[in-house]
């Protein structure tokens, strides 16, 4: 049995490349981003700004629109494609006024009985000290105690990188579906080998041991559904397609349940998370 804190008996074998591999892809540039998303699966798009408290956070798109026929809420974090677009969204690491803009749009969400899509691809939420001088620490926390009471069906989908608390904070979900080379992880795999190894270099060991992938996190009970994806980044309109659907019917059935039947299970959901097998 490998020793993780042990980098002289600790090599990286194939499946810690296979699992950085997806971490690298999850990152790669042109790959489609939270805007991406909404272009395709969500018609009559509306997009709402502010947290009617500090500003507005140009990392997160959030708004209403219609998927097929019904009208969804739904919250984007965006990292943009040019060097323009990406330092104007901060790369997709949010302040807390994004995660309050978010919670904002869950509650009017919760109003009007609308479902809930949240798309996430971020490596972590922002860590200047200025975001934690407006309470970083206290939205996202917000937004954990909040998504598990909404009284309204959600649904999170990571389409690239899930990093840390900033990815959780949208996260508390009925269901949690990820791209096949996304991933979902408390600590980035250079920052984990950082601490463990004292060297960034062991990436790939580290992803691997930080069992991040989308299948570890099927396996896991985190993940419910993991979307396989083309190998050509220009032929994604097949995953529009098959998100459309799936979204669809994923909303349409959570309908037929009873606001207490929907907390409940989700509840069950995060309770079962870490459970030991036979206690």
């Amino acid at each position: 049995m490998k020793n993780i804190f042990d980098s002289s008996v600790y090599e990286a074998d194939e499946s810690d490349v296979r699992a950085y591999k997806r971490v690298m892809t999850s990152r790669a540039k042109g790959r489609p981003t939270g805007k991406d998303y909404i272009d395709n699966l969500i018609s009559d798009f509306i997009e709402l700004h502010g947290d009617r408290h500090t500003g507005d956070d140009p990392a997160v798109i959030t708004g209403i629109g219609k998927l097929k026929n019904m009208p969804v809420t739904v919250i984007a974090i965006e990292k943009g494609h040019s060097t323009k677009e990406k330092i104007k969204r901060n790369f997709g690491s949010m302040h807390p006024e994004g995660y309050r803009k978010a919670l904002r749009q869950m509650k009017l969400a919760e109003k009007f009985a609308r479902p809930v899509i949240c798309i996430v691809d971020t490596s972590g939420a922002y860590c200047g000290i200025e975001a934690e001088e407006r309470g970083q620490g206290q939205a996202i926390a917000e937004n954990l105690v909040e998504m598990m009471r909404l009284k309204t069906p959600i649904v999170s989908l990571f389409i690239g990188e899930g990093g840390s608390g900033g990815a959780l904070g949208l996260a508390v979900a009925d269901k949690v579906w990820m791209l096949e080379n996304s991933y979902y992880s408390v600590i980035s795999p250079e920052g984990c080998a950082s601490i463990l190894w004292k060297d960034s270099k062991k990436m790939k060991e580290a992803a691997q041991s930080l069992r991040l992938t989308a299948y570890d996190l099927k396996d896991l009970g985190i993940a419910e559904k993991i979307i396989t994806e083309p190998e050509n980044l220009k032929d994604f309109k097949r995953i529009y397609y098959f998100l459309e659907d799936l979204l669809f019917d994923e909303f349409s059935k959570s309908k037929e349940l009873s606001t207490q039947e929907l907390l409940e299970r989700r509840y069950e959901k995060f309770r079962k998370i870490g459970r030991i097998q036979g206690l």
